[in-house]
């Protein structure tokens, strides 16, 4: 989709802090970081939120999960721990419709989250 955002980051036609690619996902920093690590984590075929995909292809968000996890990993992450979160619509916060998880740490996180 030329219209969105994170298509245009898949193509390489708006750069990004890249910490991860592999052939079906891609990992980048946020630009506007809510934590002291904030890394965004999407499928590379478009998919518009999460009950897009458990009907179009339900295995990526288990790929999703294991690079999120790979990620935190490698952000140094998986012993003060780490949250993962997706917004789905609207009224979720979510801003650009295309999948996407974030990984956040680094910092103590409060609950409720929102």
């Amino acid at each position: 989709m030329n219209d969105c955002l994170f298509c245009r980051i898949v193509q390489k036609t708006i750069p990004a802090k890249i910490v991860h690619e592999d052939d079906r996902t891609l990992a980048f920093d946020d630009i506007n970081p809510q934590a002291p690590v904030h890394t965004l984590i999407i499928p590379k075929q478009h998919v518009s939120a999460v009950q897009a995909c458990c009907d179009q292809d339900p295995d990526l968000l288990g790929l999703l999960l294991i690079t999120c996890t790979n990620v935190a990993k490698q952000k140094g992450l998986t012993e003060s721990g780490y949250r993962i979160v997706t917004n789905t619509g609207r009224d979720a916060g979510q801003t650009v419709f295309h999948l996407h998880f974030h990984v956040l740490g680094g910092r103590r996180m409060g609950w409720p989250p929102g």
